[in-house]
This record gives C-alpha cells, sequence and structure tokens, in this order.
C-alpha cells in the first residue's frame, strides 16, 4: 500500500527537532539518523527520502530494483528544458552527486530495514554498481551505477577578497570571514563556536562541533584574534542567550545565536556590494587551504588544519596551488635537462 510522503518538522519536549515521514519504518529509521547525524545531515536525509517516495509511490517494503533505476532516470530528466545543460558536466538533470547522495540515502534506509529483521524487505534494491563479466570469470561489480565528476573547487582572487572583506559591514561579519579565510572554519564550525573555544594566548581554537562529531584544535591568524576581540568589546550585545560567540545584533532574535541562512545572507550581501558574480561560505574555505599549501604548508598539516579524515580529501588542494605545480614541473624539467647536457659531453 503506497502511502504520500509528507516532511514534518516539530520542537522535541527537551530541545532539539524531531522530523516525521508519515510511515512508521521511515520514522524510525529518522530516529535513528537524528541520535547519530549532524541537523544538517538529518535534514538532507529526510528530504532524500521524501523525493524518492514521491516519485516512487509505492510502500517500502515493495519497492524493487527496477524501481531504484526509474527514479534515477527521473532525476536525470530535464529541468530547464531539453536543450539546457550545466557547463561543469554537460548534464540536463540534477547532478550526479546529488543523484549518488540520494542512492546513499536510499540505501541505507533499506540497510537498517533488513538489519531490523521485523520487516518484509529481504534484500536492498539499490545496486552496489553494475556488474562486469570477463571470459572465464565470474561476473564483478566494477562499474559505478553513478559516476560524479571529481572537479575542483573554486578559489577567490585575491584582490576579491579584498574588496569582500572590505564590503562587509561589521566586526562581527568580519570575524566571521576571517574564520573560514585565515583559518579554514567550515560554515557550521564558525556558527558553533562558543566562548569557551576561544583561545587567544595560544592563537588556536577549540572546534568542538567538527563534520562527523570530530573535534580538533587549529592555529588561526592573529588578524582573526584582533577583529575577533573588537567584535566582542564593541558590538556583542550582553544580553546574549548563550555562549554561542557569533549572535544576532540587531531585531527580535538580537543576543541569540546565527544561523546557517543568517550567514549565508550576509556572504550574499556583501558579494553583491563587492560586484562578485559568485562566492560561497565553502569557497573561502577553499581559498584559505589553497594559500597555505602555495606558501608551503605540509599536505598532513593541511589536512589536520580542514579536519579531513582521508588525506585524499586534502590532495584537491595540490591542483589547486598551481605555484606548487610549476614549481615542481620547473625543477624536474632542469633536471631532465641537466642529464641531456650531461650525455652529450
Amino acid at each position: 500500500m503506497a502511502f504520500t510522503p509528507r516532511l514534518v518538522r516539530t520542537r522535541r519536549p527537551g530541545g532539539g527537532e524531531l522530523i516525521r515521514l508519515g510511515h512508521p519504518l521511515l520514522d524510525a529509521y529518522m530516529d535513528l539518523v537524528t541520535a547519530r547525524a549532524r541537523p544538517n545531515t538529518v535534514i538532507a536525509t529526510a528530504f532524500d527520502l521524501k523525493v524518492f517516495f514521491t516519485v516512487i509511490d509505492k510502500d517500502p517494503d515493495e519497492v524493487t530494483v527496477t524501481d531504484v533505476l526509474a527514479f534515477i532516470k527521473a532525476q536525470r530528466e530535464p529541468r530547464r528544458g531539453a536543450k539546457v545543460v550545466r557547463i561543469e558536466d554537460g548534464e540536463q538533470g540534477l547532478s550526479a552527486r546529488t543523484i549518488k547522495r540520494r542512492l546513499a540515502t536510499i540505501a541505507g534506509l533499506y540497510e537498517y530495514l533488513i538489519i531490523r529483521g521485523d520487516t518484509a524487505v529481504e534484500r536492498n534494491p539499490v545496486p552496489r554498481g553494475l556488474a562486469m563479466r570477463r571470459p572465464g570469470q565470474r561476473a564483478v561489480r566494477g562499474v559505478p551505477l553513478i559516476r560524479a565528476p571529481r572537479t575542483l573547487p573554486r578559489v577567490i582572487d585575491p584582490d576579491q577578497v579584498d574588496t569582500f572583506v572590505a564590503a562587509l559591514r561589521t566586526r562581527r561579519d568580519r570575524a566571521m570571514v576571517h574564520a573560514m579565510l585565515l583559518g579554514g572554519l567550515r560554515r557550521c564550525e564558525v556558527l558553533g563556536l562558543r566562548l569557551g573555544d576561544i583561545r587567544p594566548g595560544e592563537r588556536r581554537l577549540f572546534i568542538a562541533e567538527g563534520k562527523g562529531g570530530h573535534q580538533r584544535i587549529v592555529p588561526v591568524s592573529q588578524r582573526f584574534f584582533t577583529t575577533l576581540a573588537s567584535y566582542l568589546a564593541v558590538e556583542r550585545p550582553e544580553s546574549a542567550v548563550d555562549d554561542h560567540v557569533f549572535v544576532v545584533l540587531k531585531g527580535p532574535r538580537r543576543g541569540q545565536p546565527l544561523s546557517s541562512a543568517g550567514l549565508d545572507e550576509i556572504v550574499a550581501g556583501a558579494r553583491g556590494r563587492a560586484g562578485i558574480e559568485h562566492l560561497t561560505c565553502h569557497q573561502l574555505r577553499h581559498t584559505c587551504f589553497t594559500r597555505l599549501r602555495e606558501a608551503g604548508m605540509a599536505l598532513e598539516a593541511t589536512q589536520a588544519q580542514a579536519g579531513h579524515r582521508s588525506i585524499e580529501s586534502t590532495r584537491i588542494y595540490l591542483h589547486l596551488a598551481t605555484d606548487w605545480l610549476a614549481g615542481e614541473y620547473r625543477r624536474a624539467c632542469e633536471a631532465i635537462d641537466a642529464q641531456s647536457l650531461a650525455g652529450d659531453l
């Protein structure tokens, strides 16, 4: 029996948010996700499930591999007309990364339902990949179901950085941008900072709410601490409701923690005033690590600063740091030329 998924968000009696989709199995899975994941992940998971069961109008225990393949096809349908494609990957529908994430969400749901053992679900309908068969060998799953292109993130030119920072209107805003631009903090890490996490004597920050729940301590430039001290002394309301560092400065929410939407609005406003076409919080983070790599910071140190669990995530900054690549190429060419000259002698 099919159901109509509805994403309903309510407040828990003891604090926090409760998300419901209107089906007991999905709601039980959301309880599990809520207990182990960050709020943004919980919301993304709920939305992915809502989209899937809206497109595939079936009860969870009735979904088949054919339904999953049909869902992929529906997600790849043109969104803005048959002749409109994205330049970065040439696709017409949703990006491969988005589809891949939604499939991972669906696969996670069905792994949970299988482990429960009290449902009609016996196998995961999301294929791990496409099977390949070589002559004389058994079939192996060697081709990913969705290929996500590995693209390099965009970084901001130094001149644009100066223009953007100059367009920020408050000390608070400059301190938040400096945390991302000079310390490489994620947006959620900036907003999650508390007064006790600030270590000005050491010029370090304690990141208590890192991605995946991982904590770390990172050094940050003195410029950040100077701007932060000015904000705390002049702008931060004394009536702030808790110890979050960055709070709302005006209006009915004055003194309450600044939200992700609030920070995005600040960045968008400064970007518009600076005349910059595209700039995001994550670009500030990418710019930080690119500049650190260009200045010679070791890849392992960059990994620790970024809070990456895998160094593979950090290797993109090798490609972004063009001075490093050019220098390595130049040294290699000089060595080749020296060998050639020695051979001529």
